[in-house]
C-alpha cells in the first residue's frame, strides 16, 4: 500500500483528542486514488461518531470501509513512525504491540489501518519534532508507516504566519474594479496573499469566448463576473469576505465613491480609457493609493502603473502627459466596445493575461504593506512596463526586447491646473 495517504479533518481530530484510549475507524476510500478520508470514529466499541467532511470533497461520497482503529499511544511510538520513513524500514507486530496496550487487533489474514495518537511528551526529543498523529498499515509482515494529513486548525493565510505578516493583510480591504481575465488573476492572488476583504466590481457577464483566458470555467458561464468570482473565491478562501458589485465604475462612479471611503486600496484591471480615468481622479480624490493594469498593443506589454494620492505624485493623466513630452511612445489604449467579437478580438493569451494581474496584485500588496511599515515591500518605481510579446522598434518604455522583462519609470509630478491632482493636500509619506 505505498503511497496510500489518511486525511483527517479537524472534527476528526478533536473527536479522537476527547476520547478515551482507543476506538474504530471508517475510512471513505476510492479505488481510483490512494487516499482515505475518515468518515467515523469510535470510543472503544461504543458506537461510531461521524466525522464532518467537506460535501463538496472528492472522498465524501466514496466506499466506506471500517478497516482502521486509533490508538493513544507513548510518544516513543510516533518517534518511530518518522524513523520508518526516513529509513525505510517496518517495525516487527510484536514489537509494536508491546507499546499499544489497548484495542490492539492481530493482524492475521486481514491487514487494516491504524492511527496513533500522543498526549504528552512531545517535546522529549529535543530538535526531533514528533507528530502528534501517526498512522500505520498492520499486516503479518510488519507494521509499517502511512501517510497521514491532519487538517490544521488555522487555515487560509493563516497558515503562513510567522513568516509573512498575516494579520496586516488580514485587517486590509480592496476594491477590484475589472472581473474579466486579468482582473480574475488579481483576485485569486489577492487572496491567496490573505487580504481580508475583496470587493469586486465589474457589470458584465462571462461568455463563452471569455473561458480560454478567465480563470473561471464554463459552469459559470451567463453568470456575472463578479458573482463568478465570488463563489469560486468563496470555495478556496472561505475566510476571506467577498463581496459582489454589479456596477460600471464609469457610469456608478457615485457609488463607487462611497464605496473607496471604505477600501484601503482600489486596484483596476480594465483596459478601458474612461474607466482607468475615472478611478484615477476617484482614487486621488478619496486619498487612496490606485493600482491600474491592462495589456497594451494587442497584448505585446502589460502596463502596471502606481498612483499615490501624494502632492508630487502625478495622476493618471499627468504622467500620460509626461510620458509624451518626454518622447515616450504611449500605445492606444483599448477602446470600450468589448472583446470577443470579429472586429475587436482580444489577442492576449491566457498566460500573459494572468501574469500580469498576479503583478498587478503584488504591487498592490506591496503598497498596503509598505503603508503599514514592511519596508522590504517597496517597489523599484511607480509604472512597470512587462514585456509580453515585445515588438522591435517602439519608444520608451516600450522598447523592451526580450519577453519578461520589467522596465520601471518614476511618478512625474502633477501638470499645472490638472482637475485631478488640484487640491489635494495630503503630506508625502
Amino acid at each position: 500500500m505505498a503511497g496510500f495517504c489518511i486525511l483527517l479533518t479537524r472534527a476528526g481530530a478533536d473527536v479522537i483528542r476527547e476520547s478515551m484510549s482507543w476506538g474504530y475507524v471508517t475510512i471513505g476510500m476510492s479505488d481510483a486514488e490512494p487516499t482515505g478520508v475518515v468518515l467515523a470514529i469510535s470510543n472503544g466499541n461504543g458506537s461510531r461518531r461521524p466525522v464532518t467532511v467537506d460535501n463538496t470533497h472528492y472522498l465524501s461520497v466514496a466506499d466506506s470501509r471500517p478497516n482502521c482503529v486509533w490508538h493513544r499511544v507513548p510518544v516513543e511510538v510516533n518517534a518511530s513512525w518518522i524513523l520508518t520513513i526516513a529509513q525505510q524500514t517496518m517495525i516487527d507486530f510484536e514489537e509494536f504491540a508491546t507499546r499499544v496496550s489497548s484495542g490492539l487487533r492481530q493482524p492475521g489474514h486481514a491487514a487494516y489501518y491504524a492511527i496513533t495518537h500522543v498526549v504528552d511528551d512531545r517535546d522529549r526529543y529535543p530538535g526531533f519534532p514528533v507528530p502528534e498523529f501517526a498512522a500505520w498499515y498492520v499486516s503479518r509482515d510488519g507494521v509499517r508507516s502511512v501517510d497521514i494529513d491532519v487538517e490544521s486548525e488555522r487555515s487560509g493565510a493563516a497558515l503562513l504566519e510567522p513568516h509573512w505578516p498575516v494579520g496586516d493583510l488580514a485587517g486590509a480591504r480592496v476594491l477590484l474594479v475589472g472581473a474579466g481575465s486579468i482582473g480574475g488573476a488579481a483576485a485569486l492572488a489577492l487572496a491567496s496573499a490573505g487580504v481580508g476583504t475583496l470587493d469586486l466590481l465589474d457589470p458584465d457577464r462571462l461568455r463563452w469566448h471569455n473561458l480560454p483566458r478567465h480563470v473561471c470555467g464554463p459552469k459559470h458561464v451567463g453568470r456575472l463576473k463578479v458573482e463568478a468570482l465570488r463563489v469560486d473565491l468563496g470555495a478556496v478562501r472561505p475566510e476571506i469576505a467577498i463581496h459582489a458589485h454589479e456596477r460600471d465604475v464609469v457610469a456608478d462612479a457615485d457609488e463607487v465613491r462611497q464605496l473607496l471611503t471604505r477600501v484601503d486600496l482600489v486596484l483596476c484591471a480594465t483596459d478601458g480609457v474612461s474607466s482607468r480615468r475615472v478611478v484615477s481622479h476617484l482614487a486621488r480624490r478619496a486619498d487612496r493609493p490606485a493600482v491600474l493594469a491592462c495589456v497594451l498593443a494587442d497584448g505585446a506589454y502589460g502596463d502596471i502603473l502606481r498612483l499615490w494620492p501624494w502632492p508630487h505624485h502625478g495622476c493618471l493623466m499627468c504622467r500620460t502627459e509626461a510620458l509624451t513630452d518626454s518622447g515616450g511612445m504611449l500605445p492606444d489604449l483599448e477602446t470600450a466596445t468589448g472583446y470577443g467579437g470579429a472586429d475587436n478580438p482580444m489577442t492576449a493569451v491566457g498566460i500573459d493575461l494572468h501574469l500580469v494581474g498576479q503583478f498587478a496584485a503584488k504591487i498592490a500588496v506591496a503598497t498596503l504593506l509598505h503603508s503599514r511599515g514592511h519596508h522590504d515591500q517597496w517597489t523599484a518605481g511607480e509604472h512597470a512596463v512587462i514585456a509580453l510579446r515585445p515588438r522591435p522598434g517602439w519608444a520608451a518604455p516600450y522598447d523592451l526586447r526580450r519577453a519578461g522583462e520589467v522596465a520601471w519609470r518614476h511618478a512625474p509630478t502633477p501638470r499645472t491646473g490638472c482637475p485631478t491632482c488640484g487640491g489635494v493636500d495630503r503630506p508625502e509619506s
